[in-house]
């Protein structure tokens, strides 16, 4: 239930979303004869597309995000890696039979370096579908035809596959490696998701050191950076926003001990 609240609300309270409706329902009262009502509604449509579009709006909002967890010091060699899913597009992959990726791709790149780096860890991916309908591939599935063309031997892998959400992933891999104290494991993620996810594996009494990729600004001088386009605009604020709510209802429903778990 939580996993179809979570993707319709997702959808609802995209800003992109909200946007469209609004100038769906401002030309629906136009047409309908409440011509102001439905010409200020339109008004504030367009003007809301063109602010949250091209002003740093996105920025502001994921720099918290990203900037919270540096990345973990090298130090020994760790016995593990584990890495979220949130790479494949299922859909597409499923249906064209190749591994096909999104733009946090380098969530599983990132691995391939790892691996040579320390030949000797495990690694632990996590990750079934997103998809509520027409799905036709696991992303733990993909992961391992991926990592298999990094060169990475099978017995070194461990593929969880069920996981629809961040809680479930890190209590599903947990339970599959069955970390033993002081071993030291690191979490690779998008560095905007990687506060909401050190919060459930923390939840979930598994120790990790975070290891964010994906950035999706170059730092603090990003908070006043306009847009080029709009499309880039709303596509980024869509994700800051989705991760912040992300954060609250993990906060609401005691996945997560802070709003914003720390360092």
């Amino acid at each position: 239930m939580f996993f179809l609240v979570s993707k319709v609300l997702g959808f609802l309270i995209a800003p992109s979303n909200l946007l469209a409706a609004f100038g769906v329902v401002g030309a629906v009262l136009w047409i309908a004869g409440a011509g102001s009502l439905g010409g200020a509604v339109m008004t504030l449509s367009i003007l809301g597309i063109a602010v949250c579009g091209l002003s740093p709006l996105a920025n502001i909002l994921l720099l918290p995000l990203e900037e919270r967890f540096p990345r973990a010091p090298d130090g020994i060699a760790p016995a593990g890696i584990v890495v979220l899913g949130g790479s494949f597009d299922t859909l597409v992959a499923g249906a064209r039979r190749d591994m096909s990726m999104t733009s946090a791709a380098e969530r599983l790149t990132e691995i391939a370096g790892l691996a040579r780096r320390w030949p000797e860890a495990r690694i632990a991916f996590t990750g079934g579908s997103n998809q509520m309908v027409l799905d036709g591939a696991t992303e733990a599935d993909l992961a391992a035809r991926l990592f298999e063309s990094f060169g990475i031997a099978p017995e070194r892998l461990v593929l969880e596959g069920k996981a629809r959400n961040t809680v479930e992933n890190a209590r599903f891999v947990r339970d599959l490696v069955s970390p033993r104290p002081g071993e030291r494991w690191l979490l690779v993620t998008s560095a905007y998701h990687m506060p909401r996810s050190m919060g459930c594996f923390r939840a979930a009494d598994f120790a990790v050191e975070a290891w964010p990729v994906d950035y999706r600004t170059r730092g603090p001088q990003d908070a006043g950076r306009v847009f080029a386009a709009v499309s880039g605009g709303l596509g980024r604020l869509d994700v800051a926003v989705r991760e912040w709510v992300g954060l609250v209802s993990y906060r609401m429903l005691g996945y997560v001990d802070a709003l914003l778990p720390s360092p």
